[in-house]
């Protein structure tokens, strides 16, 4: 196939990804805020989307009806694996078999909530990646009340077996009865990091959760229950990354170290 020739008209991609009317498509393709392949895309311009990169601002706009993006609420007891050689259940055998998918990140055995899986290797690459990592929230049922120099701290960082920590934002939602629900909010990904965070300050988990993962969250999904990203989801995820990804560069190029 010759997308030049035989490929589908740009501006209707866009109106088909819900990005815009063919109209508006028109204008931002006129304007120069759209890109094919990283090229200034003309007005006419004719693509395949299941090869072609498509973005507007930056932003990835997803033309492919090949590519699924499931959001799962992962209940406890399920791992976050494609298969487990003990035969536990997996969050793969909670969404559709075909196409196959795989989750973007993990969330422990004993660790509840958002999970996103998905075909698209490349917003799944960005999303997992540090320097395109969105921040996601947990909310920890901790044992003990945090005291303000324990906020503080988790909010500096806390010294593991592994490093420090970067910064996480913490806040005390709720507390009484000798415990305390905290919101944690963090960046980085490292194995059962909020449960040794928690538990390096005194305050073992009870029982965590994934709340939000960057701009998608869901409170109304049931444990078990999972459901389609809708086209503005993704494009939040995406432009999430985008704006990450910058933001890292202008630190670096301001030479902040962390």
């Amino acid at each position: 196939m010759d997308p030049a020739v035989d490929g589908i008209r740009l501006q209707k991609v866009l109106a088909r990804a819900g990005f815009a009317s063919r109209r508006r498509a028109e204008e931002l393709i006129v304007a120069g805020r759209v890109t094919v392949n990283g090229a200034r895309a003309e007005l006419g311009r004719r693509v395949d989307p299941q090869t072609d990169r498509v973005e507007v601002d930056g932003v990835r706009v997803v033309g492919d009806d090949t590519l699924v993006h499931y959001l799962l609420n992962k209940p406890v007891g399920v791992m976050s694996t494609s298969s487990d050689p003990e035969g536990r259940p997996t969050v793969v055998d909670l969404v559709p078999s075909e196409p196959r998918v795989f989750s973007v990140g993990r969330l422990d055995f004993d660790t509840e909530g958002l999970i996103i899986l998905t075909n698209d290797g490349d917003l799944a690459h960005r999303l997992m990646h540090p320097s395109h990592g969105v921040d996601k929230e947990y909310l920890a049922h901790v044992d003990g009340v945090p005291t303000p120099a324990t906020l503080r701290a988790w909010r500096e960082g806390v010294e593991l077996d592994d490093g420090l920590t970067a910064p996480a934002k913490a806040t005390l939602v709720d507390q009484g009865d000798g415990a305390a629900l905290v919101s944690l909010v963090l960046h980085e990904g490292r194995k059962r990091q909020v449960r040794r965070m928690c538990s390096a300050l005194g305050h073992p988990v009870r029982r965590l959760v994934r709340v939000r993962i960057g701009p998608i969250r869901d409170p109304d999904l049931g444990p078990g229950a999972w459901r389609e990203l809708t086209a503005d989801e993704v494009r939040a995820l995406d432009g999430a990354t985008v704006g990450v990804a910058l933001h890292v560069r202008g630190r670096k190029a301001a030479g902040e170290d962390r």
